[in-house]
């Protein structure tokens, strides 16, 4: 670091710190002159000074401690012995604590040039690009490219220099050069997101599992979550749990768990939306006096999505009217089978409230974790998660960390999102001051310019100046390109030729029978080795949930005689998540299969162009019933196609026979204004119902 910003830190003049570099014969005349870490140490060793945060923060309670003393002297009253050597007790703890936090701080500086660089340079790495032909990676190779269709014959593959070659084909050629091919996205560092670090064995230790735990309101999640915060937390720490960070370990059997406390199942998911695959094991919780219910249906979803192990906690045995046999049954029923029962995942019998089971439910986590081996290399700088965050008005940005790999110290330059930052102070679950940490590990840090999001990246870097060049790359760039890049139909046959194997769907159907048989037709469906991967399936209209859900997933929603509302519509809009909408099961399965094999039509989509709301209906015996209606949002025309809408479901599909504005027919009725119109087929509308007005109009899928 520069003097300047040592000076800074320390909370003193450049001039002071010059002079004491001048004593010490340490090389330094201005504020930019750099201090390397034998000079800093010397320095801190010196002047004998902590950071800035710790005075202040001992000063406050000092000055608190001495106003009661006043007061209390005041009003005449008399502090007992025992108070008196509780206080005494505690400053001689806080001033024995800032004396590690110093020699923990030196001993770091020591040996902060052992951590290894996250930026990986190798001759032997051949990056694939999207559309990738046979010529380009044989100009990637330096070979010609006769050679590499002679090596594309012998894998039964008759292409010409010009062809595209898809992801695994171009591996297996490029490894007969003793070579690796990796996707071009994963070796940009500012694509962090994305960026693959591959560490050697040797370099990986054993790491804590990280736990999230989900299940339906009222089931217990934080009951559970408190008990075991509050009996395992780890031996020896002085004050327990003093802060909420939004994550925190534990200590069973000599074994560290770390859970994460998300407020629900869409933030879960929208962290995975934003690259943070951070669980490694789920725990759905369902009450044993209660039962399968939404929530644990959309916790099974988004935990499957999330392809990590899933542990069920029957909870609430405790109550008389506890069935855990009906549980077993009902998550089995939904396609989470016990181990009791043959299948692959542990039920664990717990109460929350006694603590009954809890122990066990600790050790299969452990048990996971060591079927699992799960590892990281604590020798590189930090990558991991923002879990929570909020603005301070005077410290800036704070953030709470889930390291994932390496290890985060103080005085990293981190770049968090698209937000330069400098690791000023860090605390752990306890609120204690800590110098460094390591994989699995929960943090709270101080130092970022500014508010990064849940679910944001970090990565840490050996110098400021690399950190600030990958900081102003990443805000340069279009958010978009950050964003998860979601599959739609219309691009389908482009994901396939890049490499991917499985579509992802997601689907909603008006009623059950409907839903069986759609799902049934999508399942049939095989073009290749492609095969559809329904995700989620379900009755009802389509909701906020599912558009996060296919966000994360990389999946098209489907729906099947319903709709989504307005607010879902915007949300998928933001997130680019394709949903279409079907009445017909075979012209379903016909754009499937032509999207599959790059022959969908791509000249027409439909557009919504308005809502009506039916708020009253007027019969007459010549004309049938005639909707008094409210444009809510954009216009209807007079030769509008609309969807009947009831409830959510899609009643019928129908075209305006007449559009009138008091006695006068008219062309179109913006948002704002009532109207009167009858449909040409479907009369039987009633008051509540929505008309969605549409339209196909050209487009161009490029």
């Amino acid at each position: 670091m520069s003097v300047k910003e040592y000076a800074k830190s320390l909370n003193l003049s450049v001039a002071e710190v010059l002079k004491k570099c001048n004593e010490l014969g340490i090389k330094a005349t201005s504020g930019d002159d750099i201090l390397n870490d034998d000079s800093v140490v010397i320095l801190d060793s010196v002047l004998n000074l902590i950071s800035t945060d710790d005075e202040i923060t001992y000063d406050e309670d000092e000055m608190v401690e001495n106003i009661a003393m006043d007061i209390m002297e005041s009003k005449n009253i008399t502090e007992s012995n025992t108070s008196k050597r509780q206080k005494l007790k505690k400053k001689d703890t806080t001033s024995e604590n800032k004396d590690n936090y110093n020699i923990l701080k030196k001993e770091m500086y020591k040996h902060k040039e052992k951590l290894m660089s996250n930026e990986e340079v190798s001759e032997n790495i051949i990056l694939y690009k999207q559309g990738m032909t046979v010529n380009d990676l044989a100009n990637n190779l330096d070979v010609s490219g006769t050679d590499i269709i002679k090596k594309l014959m012998g894998l039964g593959l008759m292409l010409n220099l010009n062809d595209r070659i898809d992801y695994e084909n171009a591996e297996i050629v490029v490894l007969d050069y003793g070579k690796t091919l990796k996707k071009e996205e994963t070796q940009d560092l500012a694509n962090f997101e994305e960026f693959e670090i591959i560490d050697k064995e040797e370099d990986l230790v054993k790491r804590p599992p990280i736990v999230t735990i989900m299940g339906h309101v009222d089931h217990g999640k934080t009951t559970l979550l408190d008990y075991i915060r509050h009996s395992h937390v780890v031996d020896g720490e002085f004050g327990g749990i003093t802060q909420h960070i939004g994550a925190y370990q534990i200590e069973h059997n000599g074994n560290k768990i770390t859970f994460i406390d998300t407020p629900g199942h869409a933030a879960f998911t929208e962290m995975r939306a934003r690259g943070a695959s951070v669980t490694d094991i789920v725990i759905i919780i369902v009450a044993a006096d209660d039962g399968v219910m939404p929530q644990t249906e959309e916790a099974i979803d988004h935990a499957k999505s999330a392809g990590v192990p899933i542990i069920v906690a029957v909870n609430k045995i405790d109550k008389p009217e506890a069935n855990p046999e009906k549980i077993l049954t009902g998550m089995a029923e939904r396609g989470i089978t016990p181990e009791a029962w043959g299948g692959d995942v542990p039920f664990i019998n717990i109460s929350a409230h006694t603590g009954e089971g809890v122990d066990l439910l600790l050790e299969t986590i452990e048990t996971l974790a060591e079927i699992n081996n799960y590892k990281a290399n604590p020798n590189r700088y930090a990558t991991g998660t923002v879990i929570e965050s909020r603005l301070d008005k005077n410290i800036g940005g704070v953030a709470s960390f889930i390291i994932q790999n390496g290890t985060l110290r103080i005085g990293d330059p981190i770049v968090v999102g698209e937000f330069f930052g400098k690791v000023r102070t860090m605390k752990n679950d306890l609120g204690e001051s800590i110098v460094e940490a390591g994989p699995s590990m929960p943090v709270e840090v101080t130092g970022i310019s500014d508010n990064p999001s849940a679910g944001d990246k970090f990565m840490a870097f050996e110098t400021e100046s690399k950190a600030k060049e990958i900081a102003n790359k990443r805000k340069s760039l279009s958010a978009s390109k950050y964003k998860q890049d979601v599959v739609s139909l219309d691009d389908l046959f482009k994901k396939i030729e890049g490499g991917e194997k499985e579509v992802n769907i997601i689907l909603k159907a008006d009623v059950r029978g409907s839903e069986e048989a759609v799902r049934n037709a999508l399942e049939k469906i095989k073009v290749g080795d492609v095969v559809i991967k329904i995700i989620r399936s379900g009755i009802g209209t389509i909701t906020e949930s599912d558009v996060i859900l296919a966000n994360a997933s990389n999946a098209i929603i489907i729906g099947f005689n319903v709709v989504p509302n307005n607010i879902t519509k915007e949300i998928a809009k933001e997130y680019n998540v394709d949903i279409r909408l079907y009445t017909i099961i075979y012209k379903l399965v016909e754009e499937m299969e032509q999207a599959l094999t790059g022959m969908l039509d791509p000249e027409f989509e439909e557009k919504i162009i308005g809502t009506v709301e039916i708020r009253k209906i007027f019969k007459y015996s010549k004309i049938g019933n005639i909707a008094g209606c409210y444009v809510t949002d954009g216009l209807i025309k007079s030769n509008s196609s609309v969807r009947v809408i009831r409830d959510g479901i899609v009643i019928c599909e129908d075209k305006v026979a007449t559009l009138q504005r008091g006695k006068e027919s008219v062309k179109e009725i913006k948002k704002g204004f009532e109207c009167g119109l009858t449909l040409e087929m479907y009369n039987d509308i009633k008051e509540g119902d929505t008309l969605e007005a549409f339209e196909l109009v050209e487009v161009s899928h490029g």
